[in-house]
């Protein structure tokens, strides 16, 4: 399915949506592109307007987004349910480098390990990038999940873990402590001192940037080189395919030479 004009929305119809917490839900839509992880679609109401949203899912048969009710776009969506519609344009963007990342594990034997980071709604594009693996299991080494929520109430996707903790290493933590479940507290940092990375570990990160501030260092700290780490930034990408300027950093546009971007081509970036 492709769109001769990029400005030209498609009328997409609502499959499901999936409550994730109070603000939050994942609407899925039938949509069949086959979308990268780390891409993302602009979707909206018509007469009220459209946002950016990264894919939270790899399939061709549809696409899922993790929506959070945060102003009037997003609240006209939320409104909509099962059987309604969206507007959707795209894919636009670049991803994460998944093929070249799966290719050199091939190609050169390396027993490449993928670590996986993300923080709140940051999670949901690691979802997609979780999805690609799943389906190409074989063309990956250790994969390492790492997820950081503000609270019980604000986890996303629970539904996954249990399937996700037989696969992976898979780990959350919260940052404030409850009583609804056993697991880690406090930042997700405190996942990354404990664990022990390979030389050859490739890392993808979505998350706040206060989050990758401080993992940054940690990741250092561990021999993880630089070039060996994505980041995926979080910025107004009004259109989509660099016309507007609303996303410009330092002569890039994140909606067209990001979102995702390797970290060592991208750290000195003024924001």
């Amino acid at each position: 399915m492709k769109t001769t004009n990029p400005y030209l929305p498609k009328k997409v119809k609502i499959l499901s949506v999936t409550k994730d917490t109070n603000d939050i839900s994942t609407f899925r839509l039938n949509y069949p592109i086959q979308n990268k992880p780390g891409q993302f679609v602009e979707v909206g109401v018509l007469g009220i307007g459209e946002c950016p949203i990264s894919f939270c899912s790899y399939s061709k048969k549809h696409i899922d987004l993790c929506i959070r009710n945060v102003g009037n776009v997003t609240n006209a969506i939320h409104k909509k349910s099962k059987g309604e519609y969206l507007v959707v344009r795209g894919p636009f963007g670049n991803g994460y480098p998944m093929e070249q990342i799966s290719e050199e594990h091939v190609s050169r034997n390396l027993k490449n390990e993928l670590i996986l980071i993300g923080g709140g709604t940051g999670a949901a594009p690691m979802r997609s990038v979780i999805d690609y693996v799943e389906q190409n299991r074989k063309k990956f080494g250790k994969v390492s999940i790492f997820f950081g929520f503000r609270n019980y109430e604000n986890i996303l996707f629970k539904k996954d873990f249990k399937r996700w903790s037989k696969l992976f290493n898979f780990q959350f933590t919260l940052d404030c402590s409850t009583n609804k479940l056993k697991c880690n507290t406090g930042a997700v940092t405190l996942l990354l001192e404990k664990a022990k990375f390979s030389e050859n570990t490739k890392v993808l990160i979505c998350g706040p940037p206060i989050m990758l501030k401080f993992i940054m260092p940690v990741l250092m700290a561990k021999g993880i080189k630089e070039q060996n780490v994505f980041i995926s930034f979080e910025r107004l990408m009004s259109c989509g395919i660099g016309k507007c300027g609303h996303c410009e950093l330092n002569g890039k546009y994140v909606c067209k030479h990001g979102p995702v971007f390797r970290y060592d081509e991208a750290k000195n970036f003024a924001d």
